[in-house]
């Protein structure tokens, strides 16, 4: 099944609808964060205080507004990504640390959203937008500047780093509610990142 249409890409809304589309996903992420994907969308719709024909209105189906709240969110992260690599940190391996440790963070939310797509039959792929193209890109520009200040090992590309993260993504989500296992995966993968004794300049 391809992934559910999205109204808001179709035709322009009208202002209160743009806004109550708005408040409709603001609130679909707040209820789905707190409860699981797997609640109502009537308890969506009671949250953004709106009627439930509103929010079919927006999204015909749970799967497009779960689509919808997950598409939203990976361009939130983006954009953030994006707000790093303009910022130019002082400390390069700080920025690019703490960039790894926000990506391993989403993305226990984020698999619970592909997961819920995947069960329903519905397929996300992420490259259909520039999300995926603007993320990698990113991610080289503070891997780069990382290895340039010794921070990081030499011989890692952006695409072995984005298999390790998915990795440790999901070990960490195993972890569940222990905070301690989650923290030591994570310093973990950190130790194996940083260059040898050998290498470091």
């Amino acid at each position: 099944m391809s992934p559910a249409a999205d109204p808001a890409d179709s035709k322009p809304l009208r202002a209160d609808a743009r806004r109550n589309r708005a408040r409709v996903l603001e609130a679909a992420e707040s209820v789905f964060t707190a409860k699981g994907t797997g609640a109502p969308t009537e308890e969506v719709a009671r949250a953004a205080g709106v009627g439930i024909g509103t929010v079919f209105r927006h999204f015909p189906t749970k799967e497009a507004l779960l689509e919808a709240v997950l598409v939203a969110r990976l361009r939130r992260f983006v954009d953030e990504a994006e707000a790093v690599v303009a910022a130019d940190s002082a400390d390069p391996g700080g920025a690019f640390f703490a960039f790894l440790t926000s990506w391993i963070e989403m993305s226990g939310a984020k698999n619970a959203y592909f997961e819920a797509l995947t069960a329903a039959g519905v397929t996300v792929p992420v490259s259909k937008s520039d999300i995926g193209a603007r993320l990698v890109e990113s991610l080289g520009v503070l891997l780069s500047r990382a290895q340039q200040a010794g921070a990081v090992r030499e011989d890692l590309v952006a695409g072995e780093l984005i298999t390790v993260i998915i990795g440790v993504a999901k070990a960490a989500e195993y972890a569940g509610p222990d905070a301690r296992l989650r923290d030591r995966a994570v310093a973990i993968l950190f130790d194996g990142l940083r260059p040898s004794s050998g290498e470091r300049r």
